[in-house]
């Protein structure tokens, strides 16, 4: 368990954690010195429950709630530190709206000082105290009086702890590793040291990691969890890491980086969570009103951007938050944000996409995703976004942005349809999946019937035609699905059920008629091109070009280039003259000029033939000369 102090400045937080523990955490002169708290301390000791319990000591000072801020994140139990001789001071309400914002609901209330105060006061400050709470998580939280000078209360306070130590719930082990950086430092013979506290999954020594935001890359030498040396920190534990690496140095490492598991390394600067304001901020909240955002130990300023009307004081919705750096993050992550001069604390929430989008964020589809977005369990958060516009998620970003592990990204994958091509896995529900299905095959099977002449949708026409538009990635996974099916035929570019026979109308199949006359007999090697049938019939060229190309959509003939067309029957006929003239050739090479030779035409027109066949792979090339490939030649009859 870890136990984090909070109170007014000169409440005694410190002195109480070494009363328990035996630890100053003042570590630095000028906080001995000054006789305050400035920066976080860190205390362990055994409770008496059998485990290390770890502290966080804070610093009470106003200037300094920043710093609280970075110790506070992580924490289990809030140990609430209010002088007898005091009572609640100002820092002691922030600092249980910052508590009650980042969702510590356990708590015990040290009445600290109680040998400055008689039982008159002690029974005033405690009612005091319970007012204070009331309407906060740590609501109904035992007062226990102490006293750090006579020892008062202490061995009390020390069960207390133990019990709920006891009580504590190991986090879940089963998400990804991520540890929130409070401290790093150079230790000699060792290197670059971090600590902070495991937020989720597990390191051993020899794993790899990723400090985010930068990315830098680096090797786990050494672990020390609870201010013990082990091989494994878990989730729920104060971890020092010792880190080695190319770039890896005290000055590269900052207080609020994240150090995680690699899988998970990508940052946000744009961010859509809820937001609950204090009642005690003196201003609405409206579009693009700055603030300083915290999240776990890290820092950086933002603006809040509301997605419904402005936020008035005591109210709470969803925002957008544009950050002025990437933050490492991950999706249920708390947040506090606190005014710009860094005097008071606006309010706080609960991050619920990490991939924001910058257009349409107001749009009534966009709050029904946000709105499933805010389900605790991801395979209900899943399951609603699935059921609401767009209809499709990015399984691979959502595992990733809530530091799922293997077995929950595998019970998500088998909850959903996954369409999958190269790296990208895109989550569709079983019914939408149905309906692409359906309506894929309804959009061909109208295509057919407005256009029976043609051969079908090119694939993007028909991609853009479906709701919901799959990214072009997963529509080539379904489509792929469908035609191993065999419900869906693919020919070329185009698209057609596998009954689709393509039907000239009348109109076009009298001028095709007239066309084929013109591309047999003794004429069929060198046919008349497109422009000088067209101009011959006073006809619209474009029309003739039309036909023929519906032709060659049905296999009857090939569009050797733009203006000149072969009856099929013709083309398999010149595969044999070409094997026919391989065969004499000495070296089987076949040249342009006596393929020429035989069919009696020009030689540029030889050339754009056998050019042809090397689109279709029938011959080999080397050069100007043409091989035939035994292999293929097949496909056109020879």
């Amino acid at each position: 368990m870890i136990v984090g102090t909070a109170g007014h400045i000169d409440h005694g937080k410190t002195a109480l954690v070494r009363a328990l523990t035996g630890t100053d955490a003042d570590r630095l002169a000028e906080e001995k010195t000054r006789g305050i708290t400035i920066e976080l301390g860190f205390a362990y000791a055994d409770l008496g429950d059998g485990g290390v319990t770890g502290f966080v000591d804070v610093p009470g000072h106003e200037r300094f709630v920043h710093t609280m801020l970075a110790g506070a994140g992580g924490i289990d139990l809030a140990l609430l530190v209010v002088a007898a001789d005091d009572g609640v001071m100002p820092q002691t309400r922030e600092h249980l709206a910052i508590l009650d914002l980042l969702g510590v609901h356990r708590g015990i209330v040290a009445l600290s000082k109680a040998d400055l105060a008689d039982d008159e006061r002690r029974a005033d400050v405690t009612a005091q105290i319970a007012a204070t709470l009331a309407g906060t998580g740590l609501a109904g939280a035992p007062v226990l009086p102490v006293s750090s000078v006579t020892g008062e209360g202490i061995e009390s306070l020390r069960l207390a702890l133990a019990q709920a130590a006891a009580a504590t719930a190991a986090r879940a082990l089963d998400r990804r590793f991520r540890l929130s950086v409070d401290r790093s430092f150079a230790l000699k013979g060792s290197g670059t040291v971090v600590t902070g506290t495991v937020l989720s999954g597990q390191v051993s020594v020899g794993d790899t990691i990723t400090v985010s935001p930068r990315g830098l890359a680096a090797r786990v030498r050494a672990i020390h969890a609870q201010n013990r040396p082990v091989q494994t920190g878990i989730a729920g534990q104060r971890c020092a890491l010792n880190l080695a690496g190319d770039g890896v140095a005290r000055d590269a490492i900052h207080r609020g980086d994240m150090v995680l598991d690699p899988a998970l390394h990508a940052p946000s600067d744009r961010i859509d969570a809820t937001l609950r304001v204090l009642g005690s901020e003196p201003h609405p909240i409206g579009t693009w009103f700055p603030a300083r955002l915290h999240s776990g130990a890290a820092e950086v300023g933002a603006r809040i951007v509301p997605l419904a009307e402005a936020l008035m004081p005591g109210a709470e919705g969803l925002v957008q938050l544009v950050l002025d750096a990437p933050l490492a993050a991950s999706v249920g992550d708390r947040y506090i944000l606190r005014d710009v001069s860094a005097r008071r604390t606006i309010g706080g929430g609960v991050f619920l996409d990490l991939r924001a989008p910058a257009r349409r964020r107001r749009t009534p589809e966009r709050m029904l995703q946000l709105d499933a977005a805010t389900q605790p369990e991801p395979e209900q958060a899943l399951r609603g976004m699935l059921a609401a516009p767009p209809f499709l998620a990015d399984l691979d970003a959502f595992i990733r942005d809530r530091a799922l592990g293997p077995e929950a990204a595998a019970r998500l994958a088998a909850a959903a349809v996954v369409l999958q091509s190269g790296a990208t896995r895109v989550a569709l529900s079983a019914a939408t999946h149905r309906g692409l299905v359906a309506g894929m095959l309804d959009a061909l099977a109208r295509f057919h019937e407005d256009a029976p002449e043609m051969q079908g949708p090119g694939r993007e026409k028909l991609r853009l035609g479906l709701t919901p538009r799959l990214p072009k990635e997963a529509f080539a996974a379904l489509l792929a699905q469908r035609i191993a099916a065999g419900e869906i035929v693919a020919e070329g570019a185009f698209l057609r059920l596998p009954g689709h026979i393509v039907r000239l109308s009348e109109d076009d199949e009298a001028l095709y008629a007239r066309i084929l006359p013109e591309l047999s007999g003794e004429l069929r090697f060198r046919p008349p091109r497109v422009r000088d049938m067209a101009t011959a019939w006073d006809i619209p060229e474009e029309d003739v070009r039309r036909v023929l190309r519906m032709a060659a959509r049905q296999g009857r003939v090939d569009q050797i280039r733009r203006d000149h067309f072969y009856l099929r029957a013709t083309t398999a006929e010149m595969v044999g003259i070409i094997a026919t003239v391989q065969e004499a050739a000495p070296d089987g090479w076949v040249t342009a000029a006596a393929f020429r030779d035989r069919i009696e035409t020009g030689r540029k027109l030889a050339i754009e033939i056998l050019d042809f066949y090397d689109r279709q792979a029938v011959t080999l090339r080397r050069g100007d000369l043409r091989r035939i490939n035994p292999h293929r030649a097949d496909l056109y009859g020879s």
